[in-house]
């Protein structure tokens, strides 16, 4: 067993798995709160993707988490690849693998899934692990459920990995393992021959794995910047995520955030953005007082000519907040 890892009860407790650096720590700190409130008892897996985010989070000491050193899980295999890969396409790499660094140091686990640092839950995601139990399979899967004028046949595939499950079993660790054998052979932040990142090999799932994989229903319950705004126009006050995937948000500042781009909110959606806002100040402003430096990462100005930046605000695409 590593340092930082503890035995848990395996009765009815939900395990999950993530995996960040130090620049995301807050939202991984975020991600494990909305955790707290919504899906007890529960149990967070970190793979810690440097060593800086290791010593943070082993000196904050959260309740409920087991911390993963990428130095002890890293394999031969993955080692191999490493140097080819962009620190953002080896997490992509990581991501299959992430379950099964879980179920190796428990291996009675019944299942474990993986969820994306920048995910929020708003409701117990028993919800959607739900459907899991009722199909009788032993993957879940999510949609990215895109709003029409988002749906353009876009590289990143009809599924996101945001909220994947496996069971701990035969055709749950054969798609686990099909799914870490391709992301080996290619997974690159880039569209080629059907493939992009570790993401659109999930494409193929229903087809290949039928009666393994279930494909979650909850659509208007697992939201994210392209889908939340048409889930609105829908349902209106009746709208109610059980997590919400705020992608492409991030600390650009110690004192300032940018929650979003590209995308039309809504003010409904807005909401859900600014009590992750708040979420985000107060353990901010946590991590200063344990004399921490809030992680952030700086946009490339190259990237926001301040023509384009001024259109996007204009048009609502583009929003920022203070965190102070």
């Amino acid at each position: 067993m590593g340092r930082y890892e503890v035995n848990t009860p395996a009765d009815n407790t939900e395990h999950f798995v993530t995996l960040f650096d130090t620049s995301y720590l807050p939202l991984g700190m975020a991600l494990h709160r909305s955790l707290e409130r919504h899906a007890q008892p529960f149990h967070l897996w970190i793979i810690c993707m440097d060593e800086r985010v290791e010593q943070q989070l082993a000196r904050l000491a959260l309740p409920h988490i087991s911390l993963l050193p990428l130095r002890e899980v890293e394999t031969p295999e993955l080692l191999a690849v490493k140097a080819g890969r962009t620190r953002g396409e080896y997490c992509w790499t990581l991501t299959p693998f992430a379950s099964r660094f879980v179920f190796e140091r428990m291996p009675d686990l019944p299942r474990v899934t993986y969820l994306d640092a920048d995910l929020f839950f708003f409701d117990d995601p028993r919800q959607l692990l739900s459907e899991l139990d009722a199909s009788g399979k032993q993957v879940l899967m999510t949609e990215h459920a895109f709003a029409p004028e988002y749906d353009k046949g876009l590289p990143n595939g009809r599924f996101c990995v945001q909220f994947l499950t496996f069971c701990n079993a035969g055709l749950g660790r054969r798609v686990m393992e099909w799914w870490g054998e391709r992301c080996l052979e290619w997974c690159f932040a880039r569209s080629e021959d059907g493939k992009f990142g570790d993401q659109k090999y999930l494409d193929s799932w229903p087809e290949l794995f039928a009666d393994a994989v279930h494909i979650v229903q909850q659509r208007d319950r697992t939201l994210a910047p392209w889908n939340v705004r048409h889930v609105e126009l829908q349902l209106g006050e009746r709208m109610k995520p059980v997590c919400y995937h705020f992608h492409s948000l991030r600390i650009i500042a110690a004192d300032k955030v940018l929650l979003y781009y590209r995308y039309r909110i809504g003010k409904r959606g807005l909401r859900l953005y600014g009590d992750y806002a708040e979420e985000l100040r107060i353990i901010c402003c946590e991590l200063r007082q344990q004399g921490f430096e809030v992680p952030f990462i700086a946009p490339d100005r190259e990237t926001w000519p301040l023509v384009r930046l001024i259109r996007r605000k204009l048009a609502g695409i583009i929003r920022y907040q203070k965190l102070t």
